[in-house]
């Protein structure tokens, strides 16, 4: 089969959460749902030819951070090529970082570089400007991603996309989203939520409205104890059903997990790999009176639904309002009014009184949106100066506008000017935008610099309850002035950690990194002013939990902890680069850019190029962030199709983590496991060589041009004295004579021309290097990646060990990205593996061990029994890796690998 039609295949299956196959045909859905027989018919999971055979949706939480993997397989069994289109929604909040498709043991990835070199290289030919970019603006908490494919004929594909968030605690609870929407029935569909939280989960929570109520209760299994928390959603074919007869699915909606944690301590600090995570949310404590002004636009474009919801909701929230809170209303039009021009107590009569004139007041002239802020915060100061007992309260400024500034003060950067000199820090700004008119980064800017945020309020049925929703989140106001303080010579790089207000319901989160050998010195002081008291504490990091906790969740706490940290610091600095011009700008745009490349996010300064893959004008498709203003895909022109194009598929990540799809990959790793990817079986086979520390092992040997990679091993002591000592690569020499290169690599240090006494790297550095045919790619902490012209690609993995780790000793793991331009006489443990051979399997039968299948292997003219086991590859994640399904061969591979294992013994590494 064509190589280029089953690719196509591929991205038919794709993506995710939300699969939405446009050439299916429609069919109308019943309105009600006869109960669920047991026995129902056999239904065709095809659409016109198109299965998809799977799709799982695997969410992992460790402390508030989320990853997520939609991977879905697609079978094309039609004996022509088909056109369709898939779909899939994640978070606005989220960044994309890996996309990965498979077909016919070719690898396509993603590969993320900063925005401007992506769209030179791949869009010149865009010369009208038309943002080709595959992610688009989806409603209002949601991006689509949507790609259109050709698929060829009999073939089969598998689409992988990881995108990850940090849960925002809202209303006393965390949300998880997943969208779902396959429009087809899928053989295997899953989520699979797992949630790991160190406080201990207090709530645990799932729903798919889009089910009857009595199968959403059967279908979804839930449960908590202690820090584990698990939803597991797997309907088979006959439950996805929309009726016994239907070929029509019910899976159509928001699938929603919430949960919250136990609050007994007042703070809690996680530490891992030289950097902190702070989660501040103190319960029991008396609310704050609040000070509020809300300051409302009634210029004419308010008119009809706008105004009549914005009124419900006000007399809404007003009716809510505590006894010792003091408010004001501020009405601007052409010209700007107040109800009171000066706090009065929310006492019964004073609210009727507002709640009257809320209900008569109208619309009058243009937007004189300066004039309006300033009055507010003009009663706001008056008060706070010259009622002592107000002071103390806490005081909130509100402002809903619908549109941009027509009258008075119409600058924008006057206007940002007036409102900040006029505040002065002493109360947060929150601005709302009214529909799609209004110039929400305008609103934005000025609420950031004003301890404030701001949210477009959406032109729909139930805008009374998204205004009413934002006042719920700041209506319990506990803290003011909150600082959250650490030893200044013990961390760098912290996050936001001084906050105006604290509210019930909410969260404070701040992440840093901790200096090399300070982590007994690190701790966490809290200070604020609460209900008529200050507020102080400190917080300190239990070692010992910390132990128990990476003993727990191992490399991805460490990895999510750090991650954590990248991703609000990245959040951060790209809102501050709204606010800044000049140099100012450019240097907090280049600190988020090099932070989303050393951390492959898909950031609104980077892009992700999929090479392999062209559209009708031979251009590669790019994945981007999309502003929050961009169009709805609906309002968009004409959609792109891709097809395969007729490069070699790309398999090198120019910049941190290597994306490798479980089942891809060759290579070795940990106590040395070795993993052979056989792309024609698409299966994977694997071996252990158990040798002595100093032993120096041949990988790759290309006798044509010398090219050669050889790693030593070394040891670690076990861990008990009825377990062996532990084997691992910790020195490895790549070396290609044809250019005199050499390279060395240990778990310390990264040497160019070792003997000629060139250049060291540290693991701690990002660098990219070239010398002739050679380019090596440095991702600080993680990998590195040389890639020789006209030979192969190839990963080394670093492995730190962890407080708590069962291994003792750092060590390296090796992987073959791309092996295809190597000579056919190449050999190595891992080189006579690069081109193809066959092998047998038969007679699965249970083994010594009755968990696991022992089968004969017929190899290489040797009949052999091999056990169907686990291994772990790590050239995905070098964190935690991946669980990889194989044939495991024993006696150190003796019938797979040619000759004895001691025949690949050499010398040197180089």
């Amino acid at each position: 089969m064509d190589g280029t039609m089953g690719l196509r295949a591929l991205l038919c299956a794709y993506l995710a959460s939300l699969l939405v196959l446009q050439a299916m045909p429609t069919q109308g859905s019943p309105t009600g749902r006869p109960k669920v027989s047991k026995k129902r018919q056999t239904v065709d999971t095809a659409v016109d030819g198109v299965t998809i055979r799977s799709l799982k949706v695997n969410c992992k939480v460790t402390s508030r951070f989320a990853h997520y993997v939609i991977t879905s397989q697609v079978v094309n069994s039609a004996n022509e090529a088909k056109e369709v289109a898939f779909d899939v929604e994640i978070p606005k909040t989220a960044f994309i970082s890996d996309f990965a498709i498979t077909a016919d043991g070719n690898a396509f990835i993603g590969d993320i570089k900063d925005k401007v070199s992506a769209w030179k290289q791949y869009r010149k030919a865009a010369i009208s400007g038309e943002n080709a970019g595959l992610v688009r603006a989806s409603g209002r908490t949601m991006e689509q991603f949507t790609i259109h494919l050709t698929i060829g004929p009999r073939s089969k594909a598998t689409f992988r996309l990881t995108y990850e968030e940090v849960l925002k605690r809202k209303l006393k609870q965390y949300d998880i989203v997943i969208k779902v929407k396959p429009k087809q029935l899928v053989h295997h569909f899953e989520i699979d939520v797992d949630i790991f939280e160190p406080q201990g989960i207090s709530k645990l929570d799932a729903q798919a409205p889009f089910l009857p109520k009595e199968l959403e209760s059967q279908l979804i299994k839930k449960s908590f104890s202690g820090k584990q928390g698990r939803v597991l959603f797997r309907p088979t074919v006959g439950q996805q059903q929309s009726c016994p007869t239907c070929s029509t699915s019910l899976l159509n909606g928001d699938f929603k997990v919430t949960y919250d944690v136990n609050r007994d301590q007042l703070c809690e600090l996680l530490v891992a790999n030289n950097h902190f995570a702070h989660f501040f949310a103190p319960q029991n404590l008396t609310n704050l009176n609040k000070n509020v002004v809300f300051v409302i636009d009634i210029s004419t474009s308010m008119e009809g639904q706008k105004v009549k919801q914005t009124k419900e909701a006000l007399l809404k929230i007003l009716g809510d309002m505590r006894p010792g809170d003091y408010f004001d209303l501020v009405l601007f039009g052409s010209e700007v009014q107040s109800w009171r021009d000066s706090l009065v107590q929310a006492s019964p009569a004073n609210l009727r009184a507002a709640q009257d004139f809320v209900r008569h007041f109208f619309l009058a002239g243009a937007t004189n949106l300066n004039g309006g802020l300033l009055r507010g915060i003009e009663i706001l100061n008056q008060a706070h100066g010259s009622l002592p007992e107000l002071s103390k309260h806490a005081a909130v400024l509100i402002m809903l506008t619908d549109g941009e500034p027509t009258e008075g003060v119409t600058d924008r950067s006057q206007i940002l000017k007036n409102v900040h000199n006029a505040i002065r820090g002493r109360f947060p700004l929150y601005n709302l935008g009214f529909g799609d008119n209004v110039d929400l980064n305008f609103l934005e800017i000025m609420s950031m610099e004003n301890n404030g945020r701001a949210q477009r309020i959406y032109e729909d049925h139930d805008a009374t309850q998204q205004l009413q929703g934002f006042y719920d989140q700041v209506a319990s106001p506990l803290l003011v002035d909150v600082e959250l303080l650490y030893p200044q010579d013990t961390v760098s790089a912290l996050t936001q950690h001084r906050h105006k207000q604290y509210y019930e319901g909410s969260e404070i989160m701040v992440a840093g990194r901790i200096a090399d050998h300070k982590l007994g010195s690190f701790k966490a002081d809290v200070l604020a002013r609460g209900e008529g008291q200050e507020f102080k504490t400190t917080c300190l990091v239990d070692e010992e939990e910390m132990k128990k906790l990476l003993q727990e969740r191992g490399h991805m706490l460490e990895n999510h902890v750090e991650r954590l940290w990248a991703y609000l610091t990245i959040q951060e600095l790209l809102a501050k680069r709204m606010k800044f011009q000049g140099k100012e700008k450019a240097e907090v745009t280049a600190k988020a850019l090099q932070m989303s490349l050393a951390y492959q996010f898909v950031t609104p300064l980077t892009s992700m190029t999929i090479r392999g893959m062209a559209d009708e004008d031979g251009l590669e498709p790019i994945i981007d962030k999309p502003p929050e203003d961009s169009l709805p895909l609906e309002m968009l022109g004409n959609r792109k199709m891709f097809r395969l194009s007729a490069l070699q598929p790309s398999l090198t990540r120019s910049s941190s983590n290597i994306q490798q799809l479980p089942n891809q990959v060759t290579g070795v790793d940990t106590d040395p496991h070795f993993l052979i990817h056989v792309p024609q079986k698409e299966d994977t086979l694997c071996f252990n060589i158990n040798e002595e520390p100093g032993v120096v092992l041949s990988l790759v040997q290309d006798p044509d041009t010398g090219f050669s990679v050889n790693g030593q091993l070394v040891g670690d002591k076990a861990s008990s004295p009825a377990q062996q000592e532990g084997m691992y690569f910790g020195r490895l020499g790549i070396a290609n004579p044809a250019t005199g290169f050499q390279l060395e690599v240990t778990p310390q240090n990264i040497t160019l021309n070792p003997g000629s006494g060139g250049p060291m790297f540290s693991w701690r550095d990002q660098a990219s290097l070239r010398q002739h045919k050679v380019v090596v790619t440095i991702n600080r902490r993680r990998n590195l990646v040389v890639s020789v012209e006209d030979g192969g690609t190839f990963e080394v993995v670093l492995h730190r060990v962890w407080k708590g780790s069962s291994v003792h000793q750092d060590f390296l793991g090796f992987y073959v990205l791309d092996s295809h331009r190597m000579s056919a006489r190449t050999h190595g443990l891992l080189g006579q593996f690069f081109h193809p051979f066959d092998y047998k399997v038969s007679d699965p039968h249970p083994g010594s061990d009755p968990t696991k299948t022992d089968a004969t292997m017929v190899v290489k003219s040797h009949q052999l029994t091999v056990t169907r086991g686990l291994q772990k590859d790590y050239s995905k994640d070098p964190r935690h890796g991946a669980e990889v399904t194989c044939w495991f061969v024993h006696n150190n591979g003796a019938g797979l690998i040619d000759g004895v294992y001691t025949d690949y013994i050499v010398p040197d590494i180089f």
